[in-house]
């Protein structure tokens, strides 16, 4: 125990922060001593700070005199201090990532994650000290992760370091990269994301069509919480108004009919008629870049996948094209007979280096004998040391920024008209989020009730005797449960609402602060704190 009082006299003396208190207690102690010393430090921290500004007069009288000279006791010196501040902070919505604007393709394939993954890592981020909730959303363009964080500085910092943890990338170089939205703008960023304006290519569906799977992904994995699901859903929503409501897809194009229509800008004279043509992957993005082909009048297509079954249902939808299934082993000697290579598989390692493509023989003539590598893949399928060659030319998604301009003057102004229905949608969903506060309010209500109840239940059946039937120990115990029930009924019905009233949502949360204060239902330590506590039991089992 003496080790112990040293070490707290310790930090009381240094004045320690929040984080640094939270750190030492998990290590040096047991977790019902750490919540005692966590409280105590408060307040010793607290006076000792307060001691060095008092005067004599103040030290006698057992007041302290504040910054603007006013009579202070040392327990509302407690209530603002930096400890008490740090557990009573609200948690909030974060959104950490990189994406096409911020990051180059060398960085974002670093950090990329599969599809197949985004469980996992949603429940490596839950399990994190100060991350409550977590979602992933990764796709050629972005790499973008939502959390709810108890604290938003140790929340952001903990998420950077696991995506330093996964990449290999250094937290100093993703810093340089990454961008940080907190609560309301994190929320607008999603619906913008959803509904294709923060694409390559603005109005673009394919992006909706990743964010459906996030959810979907998310079903069953703890960490995937409500908050969190209710803002990808919200954004489902969004995605598809702005783009019934602003037609904001007409005529725009996808990433995969971009990559199609780079060739065209960039060699005016091909004819995707007469040229040949291989497409690596029969995913989704692989099936629109032949599609978009198959609108270019390109009548034959070979297509290298693992396996056979998704190019056979690909040549159901294109009866009129010829279609060739290669397997993945014959990948080079299909390469050597195409004019143009479409890539768009999942493998993270290049398909095509430096040493492969230089022993191709030359293509055709209409391109310049040059073989062109489009590669809309993220981990890239082509290394980037193709490009060196006389007889190469490679394109990446970030090349594809160029189709799009011709129509951008178009789509601006629809994307003006969706960020008007983006901040509707905002606004809702914000006082849908605020409404759940009241939930905490509700079950601790509830649970005041209950106990009451049982106690006084179980203080009135032995005055009624031993010997009392079960049914009417059961009318009884109706009886109690009708009378809680009848006389909580106001009290709930003034703590619910479905948060599309901003007006009805300030009066609620009102009732909830009075009922409080009223029934004493807030305990001595936050719900943020028994989170945290919470979280540090988990890493001790």
């Amino acid at each position: 125990m003496a080790a112990s009082t040293g070490f707290a006299a310790s930090l009381a003396l240094s004045t320690p922060e929040p984080e640094s208190v939270c750190r030492l207690l998990h290590r040096r102690a047991s977790l019902p001593y750490r919540v005692h010393v966590f409280h105590k430090l408060s307040t010793r921290a607290s006076l000792f700070r307060c001691e060095a500004a008092s005067d004599d007069s103040a030290r006698g009288s057992g007041k302290i005199v504040g910054s603007k000279g006013l009579s202070v006791s040392p327990l509302e010196m407690l209530k603002t201090s930096a400890a008490n501040r740090y557990t009573k902070e609200k948690s909030g919505i974060i959104v950490i990532g990189i994406n096409i604007h911020t990051a180059p393709v060398e960085i974002r394939e670093k950090l990329s994650i599969p599809e197949a993954q985004w469980p996992q890592a949603i429940s490596e981020l839950s399990a994190l000290n100060h991350i409550e909730e977590a979602a992933v959303l990764s796709t050629c363009n972005r790499m973008e992760i939502y959390v709810v964080a108890l604290s938003q500085h140790r929340g952001v910092k903990e998420v950077t370091e696991w995506m330093s943890k996964i990449s290999g990338v250094p937290v100093p170089e993703l810093c340089q990269h990454r961008f940080l939205l907190y609560n309301k703008d994190a929320t607008k960023h999603l619906f913008e994301v959803s509904s294709g304006l923060d694409s390559v290519v603005i109005g673009e569906g394919q992006i909706l069509a990743q964010v459906k799977q996030v959810v979907k992904s998310g079903q069953g994995i703890p960490g995937f919480g409500r908050k969190i699901s209710g803002l990808f859903k919200h954004g489902i929503t969004v995605g598809k108004r702005v783009r019934t409501e602003t037609n904001i897809s007409t005529g725009s194009v996808s990433v995969s009919s971009a990559a199609v229509d780079l060739v065209l800008m960039k060699f005016p004279k091909v004819s995707y008629a007469n040229t040949r043509v291989l497409v690596v992957g029969a995913g989704k993005m692989g099936k629109l870049v032949i599609k978009h082909l198959v609108a270019k009048r390109c009548t034959k297509i070979v297509v290298v996948n693992r396996t056979e079954d998704r190019v056979a249902a690909i040549c159901e939808d294109f009866k009129d094209v010829e279609i060739i299934y290669k397997p993945l082993s014959e990948l080079l000697a299909c390469a050597a007979e195409a004019d143009v290579v479409f890539t768009s598989t999942a493998s993270d390692q290049p398909l095509f280096l430096k040493e492969h493509v230089r022993t191709l023989p030359p293509a055709s003539c209409q391109i310049g004998g040059r073989r062109l590598f489009v590669d809309i893949s993220v981990p890239r399928n082509v290394g980037s040391c193709v490009s060196t060659l006389e007889g190469a030319c490679l394109f990446n998604v970030d090349d594809l920024r160029e189709v799009v301009a011709a129509n951008k003057e178009d789509r601006l102004r629809k994307a003006m008209e969706a960020q008007a229905i983006i901040m509707e949608e905002v606004k809702q969903f914000e006082a849908w989020k605020d409404s759940l506060e009241t939930v905490p309010t509700i079950k601790k209500l509830r649970a005041y009730a209950e106990r009451i109840r049982a106690a006084e239940l179980e203080r009135c059946l032995p005055k009624i005797g031993d010997d009392i039937p079960k049914k009417k120990k059961q009318a009884l115990y109706d009886l109690s449960m009708g009378i809680v029930n009848k006389l909580l009924h106001g009290p709930m019905q003034h703590l619910r609402c479905d948060g599309s009233d901003n007006g009805s949502l300030n009066e609620i949360l009102e009732n909830m602060h009075a009922l409080n204060r009223i029934f004493e239902l807030d305990s001595e330590t936050s719900v943020l704190e028994q989170k945290i506590r919470s979280k540090i039991e988990q890493t001790q089992k």
